[in-house]
């Protein structure tokens, strides 16, 4: 019955219909409908169970009155099988209370015997596929939507609160990822207190920008809370996560930048490690300057030298904000190349250093915003800002 037609494009429509002259009469006005299908015949339930299969066709045309089957368990039996398909059915002249059942049970539409026309028929068949497929449609955007809130719901719980006693530090945040509607992305930062009354901080960068990198970042950011929280600080800290970056990147060509700080009980005394991360913004009374103590190379480069710490005398009343390149690697608009750059973004910061953290923290980021070339928007950014309070 399948017609010498293109069946790479036509729609394939398998009949379940144990009458010969009823599935002629289906072939006849199939042809006349102007609907370009190819059908296909199948005589009983089982036969059309075994041609679904086979087939898995875009239609299915059900007679309700086949010999083997017992009122609706026909149709319940090609449901299951139908995947994708669409079922129409066929139901006689007193049978049309039949249909509206079927519907309900799950067809896509019915017709009655006698009363079809060729054109109705196409129509039907053509309009029956257009709906489920429509319905798969839904279906996967629901499934997707629901995917998309429960990652979003995984990933905002993998940002990063920070863990304080009863130290007086104010910490304020700000993370922006570039991959479209994600939460997270290679940058990670946190703030924990240990036992000892010292504060600590870290801030760092995995190179790239996909999914990989941002787990990797989460890795990094858990096992320095965890290392800290166990007494390892400094050069020795680093090292142990150097080698947890080593065994989790996706590549070899992967390594992370990373600052990690002490802030001492005495809320003056810092104590940094860089390991090829930017400098940070010092705070002080009279303006913000640019802390750059000398860095020890990246984590997982094979290059040499070794993390030294550095201390720094935090100024009165001062504070720090640590940031990732997201920030400053901004290009400015203009026929010639510039770049913000971090004396481009003190600047910035000299201008704000008035407000509090969290003021802070808004202002010099809708300041980049606001000058840089949108085209370049491409980086995850991540901004701590920390101040002692003030309990004058």
């Amino acid at each position: 019955m399948a017609q010498a037609r293109d069946r790479g494009k036509q729609p394939l429509v398998l009949l379940v219909e144990d009458d010969p002259q009823d599935a002629l009469i289906v072939q006849e006005l199939l042809d006349d409908s102007g609907f370009d299908v190819r059908l296909e015949l199948a005589r009983s339930v089982d036969e059309a169970r075994r041609q679904l299969a086979r087939l898995r066709p875009q239609c299915v045309l059900l007679d309700l009155g086949l010999p083997d089957a017992y009122e609706f368990s026909a149709l319940s039996s090609v449901l299951e099988e139908a995947g994708d398909a669409a079922v129409v059915v066929l139901t006689g002249l007193a049978e049309e209370q039949a249909g509206l059942a079927a519907v309900t049970a799950g067809a896509q539409d019915y017709l009655v015997k006698g009363r079809v026309e060729a054109e109705w028929l196409g129509r039907t068949l053509r309009y029956a596929i257009q709906r489920k497929q429509a319905e798969q449609a839904a279906v996967a955007l629901h499934a997707e939507r629901v995917r998309a809130k429960e990652n979003a719901r995984l990933e905002r719980g993998l940002l990063p609160t920070p863990l304080l006693g009863d130290m007086p530090i104010v910490v304020a945040s700000r993370y922006r990822a570039s991959r479209g509607s994600a939460t997270l992305g290679g940058d990670f930062f946190d703030v924990v207190e240990s036992d000892d009354k010292v504060v600590h901080a870290v801030i760092g960068d995995v190179c790239g920008h996909g999914p990989d990198e941002a787990a990797l970042g989460v890795c990094l950011r858990i096992a320095w809370r965890t290392l800290v929280l166990s007494g390892v600080t400094g050069t020795s800290l680093l090292r142990q996560l150097e080698r947890i970056l080593k065994a989790e990147r996706a590549g070899g060509e992967i390594f992370a930048t990373m600052s990690t700080l002490m802030l001492e009980p005495d809320q003056r005394t810092i104590r940094v490690w860089r390991a090829g991360h930017p400098g940070m913004l010092v705070h002080a009374p009279d303006g913000v300057s640019l802390a750059e103590p000398e860095p020890g190379p990246a984590l997982g480069l094979p290059m040499e030298g070794n993390w030294r710490e550095h201390v720094m005398e935090l100024p009165a009343g001062g504070g720090l904000t640590l940031f990732t390149d997201g920030l400053f690697e901004r290009r400015l608009p203009g026929e010639s190349p510039r770049w913000l750059g971090e004396e481009g973004l003190l600047e910035l910061a000299g201008k704000r250093a008035g407000l509090d953290g969290e003021s802070f923290l808004d202002a010099l980021i809708a300041d980049v915003e606001a000058i840089a070339a949108p085209e370049t928007a491409a980086d995850d950014i991540a901004v701590v800002h920390l101040r002692w309070k003030d309990e004058s």
